[in-house]
């Protein structure tokens, strides 16, 4: 992979508070633009789950929910490394990532708290993301998109995520429906949050 990988090694926050380097005059920090990027990617991801219930997936638990956007995240977020990649110093891409990381880290601990109860969820969460950025890495990423295995590992590992139900057709779905929207909706979120021309 270009660059390296970024292996997110964070602390939990559930309540976010202001930052000494808010924003003055108008003036947008990184932390604030990956907190905008961090809350579109779980949006794309919940709506990518619902768009495939919506098709007739069937989940048969909260758990399997929780590990299919668990999957989408990790997913987008490498992807969003990639894109962001020679756009931004290499100091400001590990931050950048970081505080993405550290922003869905504490949305998906949160939120899955409310349908799971208490847990280590943004551990497992975290888990997720660090076990995949080593396999992503392994993958091409050209033209501006993520290449066939890289799309193809996200369809395996939500396949794998649904296995306990009879769901046919699963990877090619995720492959040739889901990737190119939820790619599409990132792609513009970056660009306008970080004010870059993402191909």
């Amino acid at each position: 992979m270009r660059g390296g990988p970024i292996i997110m090694a964070v602390r939990l926050k559930t309540k976010w508070h202001s930052s000494k380097r808010r924003r003055s005059k108008g003036v947008r920090t990184l932390e604030d633009r990956a907190t905008v990027v961090g809350v579109s990617i779980w949006k794309i991801a919940f709506n990518t789950f619902k768009h495939m219930e919506t098709e007739g997936f069937r989940f048969g638990s909260d758990e399997q929910v929780t590990a299919v956007v668990n999957e989408l995240i990790a997913f987008l977020l490498q992807v969003s490394d990639r894109l962001v990649y020679g756009q931004l110093s290499e100091s400001e891409r590990a931050e950048f990532i970081t505080a993405v990381g550290r922003h869905l880290a504490a949305t998906v601990d949160s939120n899955v708290r409310d349908f799971l109860g208490e847990g280590d969820h943004g551990g497992r969460f975290i888990a997720t993301v660090n076990s995949r950025t080593g396999d992503y890495a392994e993958f091409e990423f050209k033209d501006g998109g993520p290449g066939y295995a890289f799309v193809r590992y996200l369809g395996e590992k939500v396949s794998e995520a649904m296995a306990e139900t009879d769901n046919k057709w699963v990877i090619e779905h995720v492959m040739e429906i889901e990737v190119p929207e939820a790619i599409k909706l990132l792609k513009r979120t970056l660009g306008e949050a970080l004010g870059i021309a993402v191909g």
